[in-house]
């Protein structure tokens, strides 16, 4: 069955040597860019074109035409490569560049060696564009996928070049446009060379449906290597099943990513989500970065002259340049606007699937919870939204078991709509998030394989701690005071260093009896209230020290108050995740240039859900004694 991509839409590829069967009506030069795990293209030598049309694992067509086939070998590729772009760009002209508005669409394929289709795409919505990035080959967990892109590119083969991050793309745009006017351009590509190196030796046999030679062929005319069914200018063929209404994508499914479990395959699913959303709003930012800095330029060059300043030439000028600005600020939003939709009508499919580990609190898949037999692979923290896609979240998912402590900000807090929470406000639910976090924890795991402990140096949390109390969920009550802090931190640092030893002396097991071999999560709240000198430092021995061997910190605190100790707990904070009990843009991203906004996900007023997933937990961790 062939996948019918649009923009943004990836599919799972279950093969490493495919082909890319590029049909544009006209002929197009064709290349592959080669991206690092941050998709970055480190050199020109990580570009193939028709000036160099062979690297490892990958060979192009040496010249333009009007149909391509590009080869490609994921499993020769150099394991630094995790990304394979699809570059289409229309050759120079005399007479001035073309632009892809005024051809037919392009028309994509990827399909296995014998030419059964996986998935295809067709770059509609091009205008001005003369360059473009038709289609991604990407490595996520050793798996790879394919993703419809269609990003166009109005300043041609340099823009794109250069977004790609590749030093010098003017320099080698030229060469690639040199190369293909050495080399007159034909409607068909010439066929590929039989000994290129690092691609597979299937490339040498043509697929049974390889069209077989014309009386002109056979002639010395050209031979037309193109896909019988994907002919320039052609319809996509009807796929085996029913269209959906509209020429829409097909319904999404939950749990379509590449695992060996439902649970990993969702794991996967959710965070190709998250990277979908990123790729596609940086994309959307750019387009509307570049249509302002354009709109700034032509402003800038239609008043240079005095002259156009006054009277009817400097307005028109405006009008002008606004109506550009406006079009193009427009295109963005609705290649936005239809990749937002997709990805919404994913998490709408996915919410509802995903397993307790997974699932927000308010998920019916919690009225049917059961004491698990293992721990699940990751756990949910909260969910991630960006403020242009405020109503689509995205599950914040960590893997299990956790590599880093937690710290839920109980200070002043400022949320992304302007809304100011100060201390007083902010502490009651940061220690209900804190528990929440907890259950969930507990709950996930088999019975007596996690247990909680608490410092609660003055008591201000025994009543969000309700919960986790009344149910027995605690392993003892929640220390008080200093003389309560040190000795929960002298228990576990003592736990930390046996474990360490039994590791190293390859006896993992061999723990005394008064140690609890389960995972343990110690909750401090009020921090540094009943701290001392002695006690931080062993406070900053289990965040650094107790991951490794399963003991985990969940500290509820405000920073403000630590101030005192200065930079000697500067360390600490590095160390661990900062998550807040109200929606805040805090988890800053590089790479799409904007902070993800954060937002816990609580226990729903008035529900008991809590209490019965202890309970049920607590009665089966009794029957296990």
């Amino acid at each position: 069955m062939t996948a019918e991509l649009v923009r943004g839409q990836n599919h799972p590829l279950s093969r490493t040597q495919v082909e890319i069967r590029v049909s544009t009506g006209v002929p197009v030069l064709a290349g592959a860019a080669l991206g690092d795990e941050h998709g970055t293209v480190r050199g020109a030598q990580w570009v193939a074109h028709p000036g160099a049309p062979t690297l490892p694992g990958i060979e192009v067509s040496w010249q333009a035409a009007a149909d391509h086939r590009i080869a490609v070998d994921l499993a020769a590729l150099p394991e630094t490569v995790h990304r394979v772009s699809v570059l289409l760009a229309l050759p120079t002209q005399p007479g001035g560049a073309l632009r892809f508005g005024a051809v037919a669409a392009p028309q994509t394929a990827v399909t296995a060696p014998d030419g059964t289709e996986i998935a295809r795409f067709t770059l509609t919505g091009l205008d001005a564009e003369s360059a473009v990035v038709a289609l991604e080959l990407y490595r996520r967990n050793d798996a790879w996928k394919v993703r419809a892109v269609g990003q166009g590119y109005a300043l041609g083969l340099p823009a794109l070049l250069a977004d790609q991050g590749l030093a010098g793309a003017g320099e080698l745009a030229a060469v690639i446009q040199e190369a293909v006017a050495a080399s007159p351009a034909r409607a068909v590509p010439a066929p590929r060379s039989q000994d290129a190196p690092g691609v597979a030796a299937w490339q040498q046999a043509a697929p049974d449906d390889a069209p077989q030679p014309r009386d002109e062929q056979a002639a010395g005319g050209p031979i037309d290597y193109s896909h019988p069914r994907r002919r320039a200018g052609a319809a996509p063929p009807p796929s085996s099943e029913a269209p959906a209404p509209d020429g829409q994508p097909a319904p999404p499914v939950a749990g379509d990513a590449v695992g060996w479990s439902m649970e990993e395959r969702l794991y996967n699913q959710v965070w190709g989500m998250f990277e979908d959303l990123a790729r596609t709003t940086a994309a959307y930012r750019g387009a509307v970065d570049f249509a302002d800095s354009r709109l700034e330029k032509e402003l800038d060059q239609a008043l240079a002259d005095p002259r156009n300043r006054l009277g009817g030439t400097g307005e028109a000028a405006r009008e002008a340049a606004q109506a550009r600005h406006t079009q193009l600020a427009d295109q963005a939003r609705a290649a936005f606007d239809r990749d937002l939709a997709q990805l919404t009508a994913e998490s709408e499919v996915v919410e509802p699937a995903l397993p307790p580990a997974f699932a927000r609190w308010d998920n019916p898949v919690w009225h049917g919870y059961r004491v698990p037999a293992e721990p699940p692979m990751a756990v949910r923290l909260g969910d991630l939204c960006l403020p242009e896609s405020a109503l689509l979240r995205i599950p914040l998912l960590a893997r299990l078991p956790l590599e880093r402590g937690l710290w839920i900000d109980s200070g002043p807090l400022e949320g992304p709509d302007g809304t100011f929470h100060d201390s007083a406000s902010a502490r009651r639910p940061a220690m209900e998030s804190a528990v929440a976090l907890a259950a969930r924890l507990l709950a996930v795991h088999p019975a007596g394989e996690f247990a909680v402990q608490v410092v609660d140096p003055a008591g201000a949390g025994a009543e969000a701690l309700l919960p986790l109390v009344r149910t027995g969920a605690v392993t003892a009550a929640p220390a008080r005071g200093a003389a309560g802090v040190a000795e929960v931190l002298e228990r576990l640092t003592r736990r930390v260093d046996l474990t360490q030893m039994a590791v190293r002396g390859g006896a993992a097991e061999a723990l005394p009896p008064d140690v609890d071999a389960a995972q343990q999560l110690l909750i401090v709240n009020d921090f540094p209230h009943g701290f001392d000198d002695r006690a931080v430092t062993r406070l900053r021995y289990l965040a650094d020290e107790g991951p490794a061997v399963g003991v985990h910190l969940l500290m509820v605190a405000d920073r403000e108050d630590a101030e005192a100790y200065g930079p000697l707990l500067d360390p600490l904070w590095r160390s661990l995740m900062r998550l807040t009990p109200v929606p805040c843009d805090h988890l800053a991203d590089p790479w799409v240039g904007h902070a993800w906004t954060y937002e816990p996900c609580p226990v729903p007023p008035g529900s008991r859900v809590l209490e019965q997933v202890l309970t049920e937990l607590a009665e089966a961790r009794t029957k296990r004694k």
